[in-house]
Order: C-alpha cells, then structure tokens, then sequence
C-alpha cells in the first residue's frame, strides 16, 4: 500500500492480508500442526477454537504515529536487513516463537523480492509434510504486485517482541495428559509485539500485533515452524 494523505495514513501491513487464512482445508489444518493437539485430552476446545473459520479477522489497533514522526529506531541486525534471519537454533517452542513473529513482521522491499523474501521465511519451516502448513505462512507476505508497489515507495518494516506464551487451553490439555504431546510434539504458542513501518519521504507508522503460531519441538532436532493460526488464541 501507498502513502495516503490523511491525518493518520494508513500503513500496509501482514494482518490484512491474513484474511486467505479462512480458506484453509480440514486437512491443511491438520497438517499445520495445530489442530494436532486434538491428541491431548480435553484439546477439543482449543482445536475448534484455533481452526474455526471466520468471515473477517479481528482488525488490528490503528497506527499510532503519523506521516510526519520520526523513522523507527532500527533493530539489532540493522536497519531493512533484507531477507528474514535464519531460525534459531532452540529447543524453547516459545523462544523459538518469538523469533520467527519477528521474521514474519519484518521486511525490507527496497533490498529482497518477494520470492526472496518467501524463501528466507521457508527456511523457518519443519521438513515433517504431515505437520507443516506454508500456505498459512505465505500468505502473511504481500502478494508480488502489492510487493512491487511497497518496494516502488521504499518500504519497509521492523519488528520488536513485547512476550510470547502457550494458550491457556493448550497448557491446560496438556497438563491433563503429558504423553499425548510425544506424537507430534507441535505447541501453540501466542506471541504479542510492535511493527514499525517506514517508507520513503519519513513516513512512518506502528502498531501493536498478536499471533498464534504452531511449532514442532522434537526432543532430538532443534525447534521448527508449522504454521500460523487464522485466529490469535489467548
């Protein structure tokens, strides 16, 4: 999206385009991991819950700066530091979490192409076909021509991480029944933070954002993504 000329411009930003995730299958569901802690007893309610269709995702809080702020101070790795960093190398579902909130929330049009950018975000993704879903992570990047356009007006975008945290039903599932995690040993883990934008001329904007990722934690391998949740469980 472009720069508008309005009293507070309106930033593009991933959560709008995250309206293709209603179109999920039972089966990509499943396969995304999520709605396999459907394994854990009493899981029931966190499964609808995570893969429940909705004609319209909760819109995010408005920006809360305007065309004439400041940029945002650049983060650690430096300022549009082109494709998303590679994953971390953990065993902590929720630190693990975090880190790959904030690849998901950053970019940089003026240095990586879309496909580029796609690429960097694959590497974060589990090999495990049965539980990974790239689809729901693709779709939290630009299509190429809303890409084409951001890069045209220099965009680009930072990210910084406020907590991440299991879902009370999910931690709850699974202190009802430990053992079942071991199949798939995917977790939900909901992370909350800040996206600041920037773009060519001093525009600038931020705004609070919230995802409920899936990610598998084999006790033998470090920790890996499976896919993001359509909706942002508490």
């Amino acid at each position: 999206m472009l720069k508008r000329h309005s009293k507070r411009p309106r930033t593009p930003r991933f959560a709008a385009l995250t309206s293709r995730t209603a179109s999920w299958s039972m089966n990509r569901r499943l396969a995304a991991g999520v709605a396999a802690t459907a394994v854990l007893a009493g899981a029931a309610g966190l499964t609808a819950y995570l893969t429940a269709d909705t004609d319209q995702p909760a819109a995010p809080p408005p920006p809360t700066s305007t065309s004439s702020s400041p940029s945002p101070t650049p983060s650690a790795d430096g300022e549009g530091s082109g494709s998303p960093p590679k994953p971390p190398s953990t065993h902590d579902p929720v630190d693990f979490a975090k880190a790959a909130a904030g690849a998901l929330w950053s970019y940089d049009t003026r240095r990586t192409t879309q496909p580029q950018h796609l690429a960097g975000l694959k590497a974060w993704m589990t090999h495990e076909s049965k539980y990974t879903d790239w689809d729901s992570v693709a779709s939290q990047v630009p299509d190429p021509t809303l890409w084409s356009r951001m890069h045209d007006n220099g965009q680009y975008a930072t990210a910084k991480i406020a907590e991440g945290h299991m879902p009370q039903a999910f931690t709850k599932a699974l202190g009802d029944n430990p053992g079942a995690i071991t199949e798939a040993y995917v977790y939900a883990v909901t992370v909350s933070g800040k996206q600041s934008i920037t773009w060519r001329g001093g525009g600038a904007g931020a705004e609070g954002r919230a995802i409920t990722l899936a990610v598998q934690c084999r006790p033998d391998r470090d920790c890996a993504l499976s896919g993001v949740s359509p909706r942002v469980a508490p």
